[in-house]
């Protein structure tokens, strides 16, 4: 896998593409921000997350990027391959043990891109994500600098705020899938009050996010109503609206979070929740790399 240019030069060419698109088995035409299209790696949401990350790590003359996520995690590799476009050394903290044994191709990938993994069990993982256990990293890593799973802390707030400037002022209604509510949080903080700000959360029982980030504004909703079994789960309907999503609309989804969102959006539309005058806005957060499990069921 060849070298990656930097990622900041991509940033400034990003326009910030909104297409069109129509929901299959509506007649509802609503936008799409396609911060997809941002890079061929580090897509999506998660440059706005690492870039300050990034920039923080300089400021410290930190050399490595250390940071955690599962087996398929974007957050991983486009951590891996913005690391080495900055020249930094990356180390990954993988969740579960028997990742090793079976390296997805996520995996594979960071490795390729120079990323050091370390592989730990579920509980030790859980415990890594609090005060203590990452106070132990940040001891047995002492010249690393540590990005929580991700890009979760105020430089990747700073980050996330940055994507509500490509939002058009005649959006009424925002769409973003949530993952650690970093992106979502950051959004809804520079986001005009009066835009309503939809989270769909691909996990169940995922509502609990509110309440990690201490959002105080009510014009958004976190709906977990769609995670269609849980977090990663993907499901023969599924990979069906992915498909016809893209006969339609020629546009990639992603299995874990962003197909999860169009199809809650299009379960809305259907039950007529949003007004007819409503100008809906959907935020494509990329990550088509994980759809590598599924790729033979897929027709893109």
């Amino acid at each position: 896998m060849p070298d990656l240019p930097d990622i900041r030069p991509y940033e400034y060419l990003f326009t910030g593409r909104i297409d069109s698109v129509i929901l299959p088995d509506t007649e509802r035409t609503i936008q799409m921000l396609r911060l997809d299209l941002l890079h061929p790696v580090v897509s999506g949401n998660k440059w706005f997350k690492l870039k300050y990350n990034l920039r923080q790590a300089a400021i410290e003359e930190k050399q490595v990027i250390l940071t955690f996520g599962g087996a398929y995690s974007n957050h991983l590799i486009a951590t891996a391959a913005a690391a080495q476009a900055s020249g930094l050394k990356s180390i990954g903290i993988v969740r579960g043990l028997h990742a090793e044994a079976a390296m997805t191709p996520t995996l594979q990938a960071c490795q390729e891109y120079g990323m050091q993994l370390q592989f730990v069990s579920r509980e030790a993982y859980r415990f890594l994500k609090t005060g203590e256990g990452m106070a132990s990293v940040q001891e047995q890593y002492p010249h690393a600098f540590i990005v929580p799973e991700g890009g979760n802390n105020e430089h990747g707030l700073r980050g996330a705020m940055e994507i509500a400037a490509y939002i058009p002022e005649t959006i009424t209604h925002v769409a973003v899938s949530v993952g650690s509510g970093c992106t979502f949080a950051g959004i809804r903080k520079a986001l005009d009050p009066s835009v309503k700000l939809l989270g769909f959360v691909p996990m169940k029982q995922g509502r609990y996010l509110a309440d990690d980030w201490q959002m105080e504004q009510e014009n958004y909703a976190l709906i977990d109503d769609y995670h269609l079994g849980g977090f990663g789960k993907c499901t023969d309907e599924l990979i069906a609206f992915m498909n016809q999503f893209y006969q339609i609309n020629n546009i990639p989804l992603d299995r874990v979070y962003t197909a999860k969102m169009m199809l809650g959006l299009q379960h809305l539309i259907l039950q007529n929740h949003f007004p007819k005058e409503a100008s809906i806005l959907a935020i494509h957060t990329g990550g088509t790399q994980g759809n590598s499990s599924i790729d033979d069921k897929l027709l893109q």
